[in-house]
């Protein structure tokens, strides 16, 4: 991926995605745009299938329905590059590995015990300083707080960059420092680069403030659109309305 001048792909398509576990149907004819330079937030509540659809363009399940790309010019695109932040790391937070040791590995088949490659070091220190962590650098990974270990995994996402950034709750159980921390992150790398951004939230606040579209779901589509047109629908109201006339987590 390159900047906004330079970038093919236009959009992606996600087309009559549905997904069965042996009797039960996971999701039914799920379809959406994602459109580069914009963030797409994927809204619903707990068992509406987020997870799943994440794991279906990412293609780590099977799934009917399909995943299309196109460039520009409505050409299809057989292959983009997808970066991807989880929801949580596992990893032993006793091992002496740093931020620079996680993030090399992977980027270079010389054992990261060894002398930095400079090219690759002043890579590093870009990707880092494009999310507001270069500092972080040579801090151990087990000693980073919540906030940081994402802004880190985000960085880990971006390599090589990616015309697709996925992320999956990615600030759940972050402070709020952390969470405006790595939505400023976001921000930057929707302002400075063509990528599409899809973000599966439960956090509608954040979704209010950051996204340019959210698709709702509960096993499939119920409605998509801008967030006020989203928000202000029957259909969310049917979901996230608990008490009448009291919004929930906005």
């Amino acid at each position: 991926m390159a900047s906004e001048n330079g970038c093919g792909l236009c959009k992606i398509s996600v087309n009559k995605i549905g997904v069965r576990k042996g009797g039960d149907v996971l999701l039914s004819d799920v379809s959406f745009e994602l459109h580069c330079g914009e963030l797409t937030a994927v809204i619903g509540v707990n068992g509406a299938g987020k997870t799943t659809l994440v794991k279906s363009i990412l293609g780590e399940i099977k799934h009917e329905g399909s995943v299309g790309f196109e460039s520009h010019d409505g050409e299809k695109i057989s292959k983009v590059t997808i970066g991807y932040v989880p929801q949580h790391l596992d990893f032993d937070r006793s091992a002496p590995v740093s931020v620079e040791d996680f993030l090399l590995v992977g980027r270079t088949n010389t054992p990261i015990c060894f002398r930095r490659n400079k090219k690759l070091s002043k890579e590093l220190d870009e990707a880092l300083e494009t999310v507001g962590c270069l500092d972080l650098k040579k801090r151990r990974l087990g000693e980073l707080s919540g906030g940081e270990l994402q802004r880190v995994m985000l960085v880990n996402a971006l390599y090589p960059l990616p015309e697709l950034l996925i992320l999956d709750e990615p600030v759940s159980g972050v402070d709020a420092g952390g969470s405006e921390q790595f939505y400023k992150a976001i921000l930057n790398l929707k302002q400075n680069y063509h990528m599409a951004i899809a973000m599966v939230s439960h956090d509608l606040g954040i979704v209010r403030e950051f996204a340019d579209n959210v698709v709702l779901i509960n096993k499939t589509v119920l409605k998509s659109g801008s967030a006020e047109e989203v928000f202000d629908s029957e259909e969310f109201n049917k979901v996230f309305f608990h008490v009448p006339g009291k919004e929930v987590g906005i």
